[in-house]
C-alpha cells in the first residue's frame, strides 16, 4: 500500500472520528477555545502496529468489500456498516452517520458490478445508539426496520427523527429471511447496552457485534462506554460459540478474525488479574493523610495509582499488539476496576 493511500485514509478517517464526537460547545460569550498546539501541549503515542489497519478508503471516503458470497462490509476507516444482496433487494446492517449517503453509493457500487437490485428493503439494528443508526432516515419510509424490542422502547424514548422506531422486533431470538437468505438475530443479555444484538449470517460464515471487540485495536474510552460491564466481559465468549470466520465489530477499519476475539480476551483478562492485585497492593494511606478531608482528591489520586499499577505491564505486553494500548488502556482499566469493586464486591471489606 503507497504511502499517499495510508495517509488519505488516515486523514478521513480522523474526519469521521471528528464528525462522530460532539462538537465543543460554545464558552463564555459564545467564543471557542484556540486549538491547542500539537508541538507544545499534545502527547506523543506509540504507532499504530500495521496489523490494525485496513484497506485505503475511495476518493469519496469509503471502502466496500466482499465479506463471503453476497454479503458485504462498508467502513470510512472508523465505522462500518454491513449489506447483504438479495433477489428482493438489499439488507442494510446498521447506518452509522458518519458514512451516510456512503451507505447507498457502496451498495449502487456492488448491486451494479452484480447485475442485482440496490433497493434498501430492510435495515437491520445492532442497537440503539445514534453513532451506529443516524443515517437510518436516509432510506426513507418504506424500508422495514428491525431491531430487538429493547430498542424499540429506547429509540421511542430518543425521539430522534434520524432513527425511525424498529416496524419489526423480537424478544430474545428472530431469523429474519429475505430473498432466499437467512440471517439469526439474537438477544443474549445487556453489554454495551441494553439492547445490543447478535447477528449471525449462517451461511456466509459471519458474526456481527457491535461495539464489544474492535478488531486490531483496544476498547474505545471507558471500555466502550459498556453500560454493563460483567456483561460485556462476558459477550465475546458468547460470540465465541457461534460459528464464525468473518467478524464485524461497528467500528475501525477492518473485518475481525476468531484470532482477534481470541488476543481482546487475554487483554480483557490480563487487565482484570492486574486489577484484582492492585486493589490490594495499593495503600491508601499516602493519599488520605496528604488531603484531609477533602475526600474525593484523596479517592482520586488513590485510583489514579491502584490504575497505573494495574495497567503499566498490560500497556507495555499490548504495545504494537493491538493498537492505542497506551491511549485508552487506563479509562478501560478504571471502568473494569469500578465493576469489579461495585458488581463483584472484590476487595470490599466490613468495617469491624
Amino acid at each position: 500500500m503507497s504511502s499517499t493511500s495510508v495517509n488519505r485514509r488516515s486523514f478521513l478517517a480522523r474526519g469521521a472520528v471528528l464528525a462522530s464526537v460532539p462538537a465543543i460547545a460554545t464558552l463564555a460569550g459564545g467564543v471557542l477555545a484556540q486549538p491547542a498546539s500539537a508541538d507544545d501541549t499534545l502527547p506523543d503515542y506509540a504507532p499504530i502496529p500495521p496489523s490494525a489497519l485496513g484497506p485505503a478508503v475511495n476518493a469519496q471516503g469509503y471502502f466496500v468489500g466482499r465479506v463471503e458470497k453476497n454479503l458485504y462490509w462498508v467502513t470510512d476507516g472508523t465505522y462500518q456498516a454491513a449489506f447483504l444482496t438479495t433477489k428482493d433487494g438489499v439488507v442494510l446492517f446498521d447506518a452509522p452517520p458518519t458514512i451516510g449517503d456512503n451507505l447507498q453509493r457502496a451498495i449502487d457500487e456492488i448491486a451494479s458490478a452484480n447485475g442485482v437490485s440496490g433497493k434498501v428493503t430492510h435495515i437491520v439494528y445492532s442497537h440503539h445508539h445514534a453513532d451506529h443508526l443516524g443515517a437510518s432516515s436516509l432510506f426513507g419510509r418504506d424500508v422495514i426496520r428491525v431491531g430487538q424490542i429493547e430498542t424499540k422502547r429506547l429509540l421511542a424514548r430518543d425521539n430522534d427523527p434520524t432513527r425511525p422506531v424498529p416496524d419489526v422486533t423480537f424478544e430474545t431470538h428472530h431469523t429474519l429471511r429475505v430473498g432466499g437468505e437467512r440471517i439469526d438475530l439474537a438477544w443474549l443479555g445487556t453489554n454495551h447496552t441494553p439492547d445490543n444484538s447478535y447477528i449471525h449470517f449462517p451461511d456466509h460464515d459471519t458474526l456481527m457485534l457491535v461495539d464489544i471487540v474492535l478488531p486490531g485495536w483496544v476498547p474505545y474510552d471507558s471500555f466502550n462506554l459498556n453500560e454493563d460491564v460483567p456483561g460485556s466481559i462476558a459477550a465475546p465468549a458468547t460470540a465465541m460459540a457461534y460459528p464464525w470466520k468473518h467478524f464485524i465489530g461497528g467500528h475501525m477499519g477492518r473485518l475481525g478474525t476468531r484470532d482477534d476475539m481470541a488476543v481482546y480476551q487475554q487483554y480483557v483478562t490480563d487487565l482484570i488479574d492486574n486489577i484484582k492485585i492492585a486493589l490490594g497492593a495499593v495503600d491508601p494511606t499516602p493519599f488520605f493523610t496528604r488531603y484531609g478531608n477533602n475526600s474525593w482528591a484523596a479517592v482520586k489520586t488513590f485510583q489514579d495509582a491502584q490504575v497505573a499499577y494495574a495497567t503499566a505491564p498490560v500497556i507495555q505486553k499490548y504495545t504494537g499488539v493491538l493498537a492505542a494500548a497506551d491511549v485508552y488502556t487506563a479509562s478501560t482499566a478504571f471502568h473494569i476496576l469500578e465493576s469489579i469493586r461495585l458488581d463483584l464486591g472484590f476487595g470490599s471489606q466490613v468495617h469491624p
